[in-house]
């Protein structure tokens, strides 16, 4: 079960990055699909909201790698 757990665990930032790439690639789909089912200003702003969820979650997942380095050394 160990080495199942390891292989969903971020430990460094390279991993961080990646992971971070494909939440902003979907949200960015996600958004885009929110402006062709919500024209105006309802779906710019559905497309803002997922934008910034995308950059509030890769701030968090970097801190938590640096805290993570910090801790483990």
């Amino acid at each position: 079960m160990d080495r199942i757990r390891r292989l969903f665990t971020i430990n460094t930032k390279f991993e961080a990055f990646l992971a971070i790439y494909a939440i902003a690639v979907g949200s960015t789909a996600r958004g885009a699909h929110y402006l062709t089912d919500y024209p105006g200003i309802g779906g710019k702003l559905l497309f803002l909201c997922c934008c910034l969820a995308a950059f509030v979650v890769g701030g968090l997942i970097i801190d938590a790698v640096d805290i993570k380095q910090a801790y483990e050394s």
